[in-house]
């Protein structure tokens, strides 16, 4: 494996783990404190970096930990809605009248609002597929779940959100 460069491999993670930090506890303060201590984290242990096969999994795992330790000491209501600011629907080349962006920004807003929603599996899930782009066996590996639990919590939050709207 290649030497790790904090500045060039692990830095550049801190919007995801932000994010799913943000999706877990639904607090943008607290979730950029969990993205400050997970990488101040992966620093201390970086004598560990040469045997990790995943350095992006592994932030990420230490990223949902944290959040989901602060979800259950704090004890958080899961009601609080997230700051939906980061969430932009990606513009395409194509021109948009003004009504179409307004009503696809609704959409967006309300699918978040959905997610928000969800068990806490089922929205650390989605936002690790659908948002982050991850493959099953990474979000596996990140949830300590079975692909199978991965692909069956997906297709359940899913199908909800598709209930929803």
């Amino acid at each position: 494996m290649k030497p790790v460069d904090f500045h060039n491999d692990v830095l550049p993670l801190k919007d995801k783990l932000f994010r799913v930090a943000l999706r877990i506890t639904l607090d943008r303060t607290e979730a950029e404190d969990i993205t400050q201590e997970t990488l101040v984290r992966v620093w201390e242990r970086r004598n560990e970096w040469s045997q990790i096969e995943n350095l992006e999994a592994w932030c990420l795992t230490i990223a949902r930990r944290l959040a989901l330790d602060h979800v259950q000491h704090s004890k958080m209501q899961m009601e609080k809605e997230a700051d939906i600011a980061d969430y932009q629907l990606s513009v395409t080349d194509v021109p948009v009248l003004p009504d179409e962006a307004l009503d696809r920004q609704q959409r967006v807003e309300a699918v978040l609002r959905l997610i928000d929603q969800l068990p806490e599996v089922q929205r650390t899930i989605i936002q690790l597929r659908d948002i982050e782009g991850l493959r099953y066996e990474e979000i596996a590996r990140i949830t300590e779940l079975s692909e199978t639990q991965v692909k069956v919590y997906l297709h359940r939050a899913r199908k909800k959100i598709r209930d929803f709207l």
